[in-house]
C-alpha cells in the first residue's frame, strides 16, 4: 500500500478538539457506559416547523436545483439587513457589505486566504475557537495570543497588546458573548478596540455567533457593528445555527465593511458555489418569523443554565453563571488539571465535558459545559461528577 505525506500545514496540526471529544466519548460507550455529553454545542432542540415548511416548498422550485449565486440570493442578503437593523440599528447594503457563509465556521476559516499573506501577524483572544489560529495558519500566518482572564472578567485586555504588536498585526480576532467563556463585550471594549484597529489598520474579526442566546432582555449582547467607525475596519460573522436550532443546515453570513466582505466573497468564489437555494429561502423565513421561537429557545437554555448552576453549588464547584450563550465556563476542583478532570469524569461516569486547556494555555483550571441536552439529563450528569 501507498504511504502518503500530509501536508506540513495538517501535520503540524493539534487534534481538532471536538473530534478528539467524539472519539473519547466512543470509546467509552464501546465499554457500555451510558453518555450524557455536554461537550459539543450542538442545540438538542429542533428546527422550528416553519422553517422546515419554508425549505419544502422552496424545494420544489426547478430554479433553486440549479447553482445558486456565489455570494447569496439578493432575498436571504436582504433579510440579514433587515435583521441587523431591527436587532442592532445598524444599516447594512445588503449588495455590498453581506456575504453569505455555508455557516460562519466556513467563512471565518476562509477570510484569513483573503488577507493574510505568509508570515502576517493575527492576534487571537484565547482561550478560543481552535479556528482562528487554524485558519491563519493555513493562510501562511502567525498567530500571537492575547489571555482572556477572570480577574478581567474574559474580556480582553487590550492595553495588554504593546504597541509594536499592534503596528506588526494584519488582523485581530474576538468573540462575544465568548466561546467557550460565555463573557460579553460592552460598548467601550469595542468603541476601544475600533479606535486601536484605526489607529493601527489592523482587520477585526468579529464572531457573533451566541448573541441571541441571552437570558435578560435588558443585557442583550453587542454587535460591533453598532459601534462607531467599525464598518472602517470590521468583518463579522454570524449564523442561525444557534439562534434557530439549524447547525446541520449550514448557513450564515458575514458582514461589515465592503473591502473585507468583498475579499471573503473573491475566496469563497474559486472554493464553493454557493448555498442550496431552498435552503436560503428557509432562512430568510427564520430571520423575518423567528424571533418568537428563539424567544421560547432562550427560555429553555435559562431553565437549563439555573437548573446547573444550582447543582453545581450544592457540590462546590465555582462556575461563571453566564448572561449569555449555552454554556457554563466552570473551574476545575483543585488539584486536577482540566484533562485529567473531564478525563476522569468521562471514564468513571460516562458525562462528557470539554477541557478548558482543549481552547488555549489560559483555559487550564476551567472546564466547558453545553447546556445542549435537557433538566433531567442535567441533573443526572451533575450527579454523577458529585460522586466521583
Amino acid at each position: 500500500m501507498s504511504n502518503f505525506k500530509l501536508a506540513d500545514r495538517l501535520a503540524m496540526l493539534p487534534p481538532y478538539l471536538f473530534a478528539a471529544i467524539d472519539k473519547a466519548k466512543a470509546e467509552v460507550a464501546a465499554q457500555g457506559m451510558d453518555i450524557i455529553s455536554l461537550g459539543i454545542g450542538d442545540p438538542d432542540l429542533p428546527t422550528p416547523d416553519f422553517i422546515i415548511e419554508a425549505l419544502h416548498e422552496a424545494a420544489k422550485k426547478p430554479v433553486n436545483h440549479q447553482y445558486p449565486s456565489y455570494i447569496g440570493m439578493l432575498a436571504f442578503r436582504q433579510a440579514v439587513a433587515d435583521w441587523y437593523k431591527e436587532r442592532f440599528n445598524v444599516d447594512l447594503n445588503p449588495n455590498t457589505e453581506i456575504v453569505s457563509l455555508i455557516g460562519s465556521k466556513e467563512g471565518i476559516a476562509h477570510f484569513p486566504l483573503a488577507f493574510i499573506n505568509p508570515g502576517d501577524l493575527a492576534i487571537v483572544a484565547t482561550p478560543n475557537y481552535p479556528v482562528y489560529p487554524v485558519a491563519t495558519n493555513f493562510a501562511g500566518g502567525r498567530v500571537k495570543y492575547f489571555p482572556l482572564l477572570e480577574e478581567n472578567d474574559f474580556l480582553l485586555d487590550l492595553d495588554a497588546i504593546d504597541e509594536d504588536t499592534w503596528r506588526e498585526a494584519k488582523m485581530i480576532f474576538v468573540c462575544y458573548p465568548n466561546n467557550p467563556t460565555a463573557a460579553t463585550a460592552t460598548p467601550e471594549f469595542y468603541r476601544k478596540l475600533v479606535d486601536k484597529a484605526r489607529e493601527f489598520n489592523v482587520i477585526v474579526v468579529s464572531d457573533l455567533a451566541y448573541s441571541e442566546i441571552y437570558y435578560d432582555p435588558a443585557k442583550k449582547p453587542l454587535s460591533i457593528m453598532e459601534t462607531p467607525g467599525a464598518k472602517d475596519v470590521a468583518i463579522e460573522f454570524h449564523s442561525l445555527s444557534k439562534t434557530y436550532n439549524m447547525t446541520g443546515w449550514r448557513i450564515g453570513m458575514a458582514v461589515g465593511n465592503p473591502q473585507l466582505v468583498a475579499g471573503l466573497g473573491k475566496v469563497k468564489e474559486n472554493v464553493d458555489s454557493g448555498i442550496f437555494q431552498a435552503v436560503q429561502e428557509a432562512a430568510v423565513a427564520a430571520l423575518r418569523h423567528g424571533e418568537p421561537h428563539a424567544e421560547k429557545f432562550r427560555a429553555i437554555y435559562k431553565e437549563r443554565r439555573d437548573v446547573v448552576s444550582h447543582a453545581l453549588n450544592k457540590i462546590g464547584i465555582r462556575h461563571r453563571v453566564p448572561d449569555a450563550s449555552f454554556y457554563l465556563w466552570c473551574n476545575t476542583p483543585e488539584g486536577h488539571t482540566s484533562s485529567e478532570f473531564v478525563t476522569s469524569v468521562l471514564k468513571q461516569t460516562g458525562v462528557v465535558l470539554t477541557p478548558g486547556n482543549g481552547f488555549g494555555k489560559p483555559g487550564e483550571g476551567y472546564f466547558r459545559i453545553s447546556l445542549t441536552v435537557n433538566n433531567d439529563l442535567l441533573e443526572e450528569a451533575v450527579s454523577r461528577i458529585s460522586k466521583l
